[in-house]
């Protein structure tokens, strides 16, 4: 009966056990759904957003639009697909400025034929002069293909005309230092664009008809001026304050005037990005949680437009923070985020960051990149409450 007994509080337990391990994961479940539902949620709202902004003829939402459209073209995994746009909303015009793939990066095999007598494949390639004139009419396609794809994707009619500015990044024989310049550039009407046949055409033809401008030989790599650049000015961006010089040892950035911290940021990621040739902007101060800073970086892999927040807190930073940048990046088209701050974050900050085009660094991160480049500080969170709450009051 004992033996029973025991067998039945065996059997009870078991059961318990599973029915808590099905309530735990029950409820793990239905978090994880309710966390996955309200992503849904944001993210819907978010493409609403961008809807409602691209009909109702958003500047940022066309030129979010257009990115979408031409990051969308399949091209070979060696092309660089890198582009920058920008919008001229008083004369509805588009300009792009497309990185071209370099020559040296397409293949050259023409054909393979097998050799019985070897038992082997042998390979034939292109000769130098039908390499050269394989890549000049594939720089034209790309351009025409570029402009076609804008306008038919134009279905608000935001777009009279597009300058298309075709960019290839090599290195300088004469000098060996890398160079971008721009060897064709084009200025496309929407109506007399829609007017051609593309599909009879001959590339380079099309290209001169239109008043394209380039060397009549492009894998020379002539630069030629564009037709029109795009304005890198912002009318929130402001001039840089060196700030970097100061910081010594002693300097505690979690304590630092907000504005100077900003600034600071600012300098630190110049330093970072110019060795690739990138460009950093700083805004104007107004504490609204937005842009602190923007790099364009011209990398054709990691590159493109980065926003940056720079956040002097001396808390954890928790997931609101993180889904604030992402709002960010997305409003402003931008490819990556950066969260730099000086406390640390939060596990749900980090998991909301997972799997976005969101970088986040902590005050620990920041020390290290600032040691990176010749500069030493601290970061005392404790001392930077105390000092904080003296200037309050």
């Amino acid at each position: 009966m004992e033996r029973y007994n025991n067998q039945v509080r065996e059997y009870n337990h078991a059961i318990s056990e599973r029915q808590r391990q099905h309530d735990e994961s029950l409820i793990s479940w239905r978090q994880r759904r309710q966390e996955y539902l309200a992503q849904c949620e944001r993210t819907n709202a978010a493409i609403e957003e961008k809807k409602r902004r691209y009909a109702a003829a958003d500047s940022e939402a066309i030129v979010d639009y257009c990115d979408l459209v031409l990051s969308r073209s399949q091209y070979p995994d060696y092309f660089p697909q890198s582009f920058d746009v920008d919008y001229l909303p008083a004369n509805k015009t588009l300009i792009v400025d497309y990185d071209l793939p370099p020559l040296e990066s397409l293949p050259t095999v023409k054909e393979v034929s097998y050799v019985q007598s070897k038992d082997d494949f042998v390979e034939k390639n292109c000769s130098d002069s039908e390499m050269n004139r394989l890549y000049d009419n594939l720089l034209y396609q790309i351009a025409l293909r570029s402009i076609h794809e804008l306008f038919e994707a134009d279905v608000i009619d935001a777009l009279r005309s597009i300058v298309f500015n075709g960019y290839i990044s090599t290195i300088d024989q004469a000098t060996g230092q890398a160079i971008r310049p721009c060897i064709l550039s084009l200025q496309a009407e929407k109506q007399e664009f829609l007017g051609i046949n593309l599909g009879a055409v001959e590339p380079r033809a099309c290209f001169k008809k239109l008043k394209g401008v380039g060397s009549s030989k492009l894998h020379h790599l002539a630069p030629v001026p564009p037709v029109l650049r795009i304005n890198r000015d912002d009318h929130r961006f402001v001039e840089g304050r060196a700030v970097v010089e100061s910081v010594s040892e002693g300097t505690n950035l979690a304590a630092m005037d907000w504005e100077d911290f900003e600034h600071l940021i600012r300098e630190l990621f110049e330093k970072e990005f110019s060795q690739a040739g990138g460009e950093v902007k700083v805004t104007r101060a107004s504490r609204d949680g937005g842009v602190d800073a923007v790099v364009f970086d011209p990398d054709p892999l990691r590159g493109g437009k980065i926003v940056i927040q720079a956040k002097r807190y001396t808390n954890t930073v928790g997931v609101s923070a993180v889904r604030d940048l992402y709002g960010t990046v997305m409003n402003e088209g931008a490819n990556k985020g950066i969260l730099v701050c000086t406390s640390e974050y939060g596990p749900d900050a980090y998991e909301f960051a997972k799997g976005k085009p969101l970088v986040l660094l902590s005050g620990g991160e920041l020390l290290h990149l600032l040691e990176k480049h010749g500069h030493k500080a601290k970061i005392d969170l404790a001392e930077a409450k105390t000092l904080l709450a003296q200037q309050r009051d």
